[in-house]
């Protein structure tokens, strides 16, 4: 679907919105297999046994992790950034 040359350009249109459509529920997929990615390491990590309510010590040991969790792949994501952009030019 890269080669639009031969579409009329509200074909264009349509194709280029739909490739960005594409984009953004691909987003929100790796959004989603991220969020259920933290909360399966961080329950392992932090939950010793469920109860009717989180002890202060559990609760700050899941916001612990999963800003933890966080950090390490925005510096991850940043990084190869970096990679990429120092490979481009």
């Amino acid at each position: 679907m890269d080669n639009f040359d031969n579409l009329s350009a509200s074909e264009k249109a349509e194709a280029t919105e739909l490739q960005r459509l594409i984009a953004v529920e691909q987003q929100k997929a790796q959004f989603q297999a991220q969020v259920h990615t933290f909360t399966d390491v961080c329950w392992d990590k932090c939950m010793d046994s469920p109860g009717s309510k989180l002890d202060h010590r559990t609760e700050m040991c899941l916001v612990n992790c999963v800003e933890r969790f966080i950090d390490t792949t925005l510096s991850i994501t940043n990084r190869f950034s970096q990679m990429v952009q120092k490979g481009t030019h």
